[in-house]
């Protein structure tokens, strides 16, 4: 049900794979730099967590270490130089048929090594540390993407392009992004405001707070997160909890309306938009993943928040 959720994998593998795969990254690490820096400008970018990586080139070889960020490589016009993914990268179609390397929690070092990336495009917040870390070490440049806003996507757009070489496909997408929010936003400008749990995990029951990008659409379609002042940016909540809060709507992302109300656990049965007929089910390939692609899943939001709305007059 979520996309780009984190889950539990197999260990990382042992010191003699590791050793292997370091043999690996010095023989390309040499050769890519041999073969690249007597013919092309270097570039520099600012990844979302503040590290400074600079590429003697622009990058011709990508790994991609989550679906969202598989998305954005192909919407900043780098699809072509993708060589591998994580295991959950299934869009666009010519994604599945690259290389995996791994899940998001568990990565297999010596396949990514392997692949002889240029660079490796990470999940800020999703990617534990110490793999990319050791990635790191073994001299393979990581840049980390986080997007909080509408605005971060854009910018991550433009930033992967600057990576690729990728420029003019990168700037007419982003562009073209802002504009398909902006029209969001003034559209559903003044609309009355529904105060909204949004499901994003049954067993535990998780949400978002206000820092989530979910959160960010929401507040584009007039709603308000009930929980936007949790202090975790993925909160597990008790059935008291919302129960509590006794939202207008719930939302979730799963196939189908019917279905998101039988997904909702006994303990919620109870509540008054259930009751109502107020639960929202939106995409979880578009809503659920920091891409692009989330401006489909916001104006499906909007639109069925709205539907809630007429019902509600």
């Amino acid at each position: 049900m979520v996309a780009d959720r984190i889950i539990s994998g197999r260990q990382p593998p042992g010191a003699a794979r590791w050793r292997r795969a370091g043999s690996l990254a010095a023989a390309w690490v040499t050769a890519v730099c041999h073969a690249t820096a007597a013919h092309a400008a270097s570039v520099t970018v600012t990844d979302d967590l503040g590290a400074t990586v600079t590429l003697p080139a622009p990058a011709r070889r990508l790994v991609s270490l989550a679906p969202h960020l598989t998305e954005l490589l192909f919407a900043a016009g780098a699809g072509e130089y993708v060589v591998g993914t994580d295991d959950a990268s299934d869009f666009p179609v010519a994604a599945r048929r690259l290389p995996h390397v791994g899940s998001s929690s568990a990565l297999d070092h010596e396949r990514l090594v392997a692949l002889r990336p240029d660079l490796v495009v990470a999940w800020g917040s999703g990617n534990p540390p110490r793999l990319l870390a050791h990635l790191q070490r073994l001299g393979v440049p990581v840049f980390r993407v986080e997007a909080r806003r509408f605005d971060d996507v854009a910018a991550s757009l433009r930033k992967l392009g600057q990576l690729a070489g990728t420029r003019p496909q990168a700037q007419a997408r982003a562009e073209a992004f802002d504009n398909e929010v902006q029209a969001l936003r003034t559209r559903y400008a003044g609309r009355t405001p529904l105060r909204t749990f949004h499901a994003i995990w049954m067993q535990p029951l998780m949400t978002v707070n206000g820092e989530h990008l979910i959160s960010q659409a929401l507040e584009l379609c007039g709603a308000r997160n009930v929980f936007a002042g949790a202090r975790a940016l993925t909160p597990q909540v008790g059935a008291e909890d919302v129960l509590a809060a006794d939202p207008d709507v719930v939302t979730m992302s799963t196939p189908g309306d019917g279905a998101a109300t039988a997904q909702l656990p006994r303990s919620l049965q109870g509540l008054r938009a259930v009751r109502d007929g107020a639960v929202v089910a939106v995409s979880p390939d578009t809503l659920h993943r920091a891409s692009d692609r989330i401006v489909q899943g916001a104006r499906e939001l909007c639109e069925k928040l709205d539907t809630v709305r007429q019902r509600r007059r």
